[in-house]
């Protein structure tokens, strides 16, 4: 007989033995089931939370620097050191901008979290406001959904006007357009010039209530001494460590740092940001891994117990088959063949139990299911039924004939 002829006909035989035993058969896959479950959970929420957060982390742009006072990951710091350090002011940066002539497009901005906006009888707080110049709409890839962005003309001339993100549009004008129209911004009015398409979130934040005002008018009328940033978007991603260090040179210049003296800005990227989301989810997927290959683990042991159990119970079976000329590998193959269906079935379970829970768990956090996800499923519980399974196999497939008949 063909391989593939008896890969077959073990594949009914352990249909037959797995009906036979369909109760012993359920309560030893329960265990398959719940490392499935646990696999299939763990991946779905890794790649759904990675998904989400390279989406999320896609709007800071990898061509772009953010120079700021402090670092994205200066928690690492002394606390006195990161408060020592002196504000980027807004003449800092136009000559910042004025050092690097046209090799960049740069753009400082201001951010100021406390804002509450109105137009007539709608009001609506904690809406997220930033300053800019007019290059800005250009690095932060800006599209608009009615309108324009402010020019520089209106920037130097401190104009009343305001770009307003997806989120604060929907809240303040359900039934009309909102350009020409003024809004309060704390209570001073501004002309809206233009709205923003939908841009999503970033780390949980959104990026659709937002305003956007000239950075001079916010400085005038919100943020007095503020805390400048500066944007900086790289044409050559090829050559961007040569040109951080010139970027970082001329703030040095700017901020008139000494020389041997550490900087007191940073310099950040969203490398910085996935590298460090990197390195924290892969301990999250080895503690789950860890987990996940316990819970297999007591599921094999389990399926390893039961499989001992059907060589003992069908050894007359075994010597019989042999004797009319079974061969060793059709003998192994029908038993091992029977606990890899076992674990498939527990699998294929376990798969459609975590799709059922994962809108539960997108809920809390994001999740997605994929094929790989199931694919991997389905592999990791072969693979389970394929370690599980070869040692009874073997044991059946080495019996002598003779003994196996005169067992009782």
């Amino acid at each position: 007989m063909k391989l593939h002829q008896e890969i077959s006909q073990s594949f009914f035989i352990s249909l037959d033995a797995i009906y036979a035993n369909k109760m012993r058969a359920v309560l030893t896959t329960l265990g398959i089931i719940i490392g499935v479950v646990t696999v299939s959970l763990m991946n779905m929420a890794i790649d759904g939370v990675s998904n989400s957060f390279i989406r999320s982390i896609s709007v800071l742009g990898s061509d772009t620097l953010y120079i700021e006072k402090n670092g994205w990951l200066d928690f690492q710091l002394e606390w006195w050191k990161r408060r020592g350090r002196r504000d980027i002011t807004l003449r800092q940066s136009r000559k910042f901008m004025e050092l690097m002539g046209n090799q960049f497009l740069i753009s400082p901005y201001v951010s100021h979290q406390i804002c509450t906006v109105e137009y007539n009888s709608e009001k609506i707080s904690g809406v997220f406001m930033e300053g800019a110049i007019a290059e800005s709409a250009v690095i932060n890839n800006f599209e608009f959904s009615q309108g324009r962005f402010y020019d520089n003309n209106e920037v130097e001339g401190e104009r009343p006007v305001c770009i307003l993100g997806n989120d604060t549009v929907e809240a303040l004008f359900k039934h009309e357009s909102p350009i020409g129209k003024r809004v309060k911004i704390n209570g001073i009015n501004y002309e809206v010039i233009g709205t923003l398409k939908e841009r999503g979130t970033f780390m949980g934040f959104s990026m659709d209530n937002v305003i956007y005002l000239p950075i001079t008018r916010m400085l005038n009328d919100f943020a007095r001494h503020p805390n400048v940033g500066i944007s900086v978007q790289i044409k050559d991603l090829t050559q961007v460590d040569e040109l951080t260090e010139e970027i970082r040179g001329a703030m040095r210049r700017v901020r008139q740092i000494p020389p041997g003296e550490p900087d007191d800005f940073a310099i950040n990227k969203q490398e910085v940001l996935l590298n460090t989301f990197n390195r924290v989810s892969g301990v999250i997927a080895s503690v789950g891994l860890f987990i996940t290959a316990l819970s297999l683990f007591v599921g094999g042991i389990g399926v390893m117990n039961i499989m001992f159990v059907s060589v003992s119970e069908r050894t007359k079976e075994i010597g019989l088959r042999k004797a009319i000329g079974a061969r060793r590998r059709t003998i192994l193959l029908q038993f091992l063949s029977e606990s890899i269906l076992i674990c498939l079935i527990g699998g294929c379970i376990g798969i459609l139990i975590a799709c059922s829970l994962s809108p539960i768990v997108n809920h809390y956090i994001p999740a997605s299911i994929s094929i790989k996800t199931i694919l991997f499923a389905l592999v990791i519980a072969a693979f389970v039924g394929v370690i599980s399974g070869y040692i009874p196999a073997w044991k059946a497939a080495s019996m002598n004939p003779v003994d196996a008949l005169r067992k009782e």
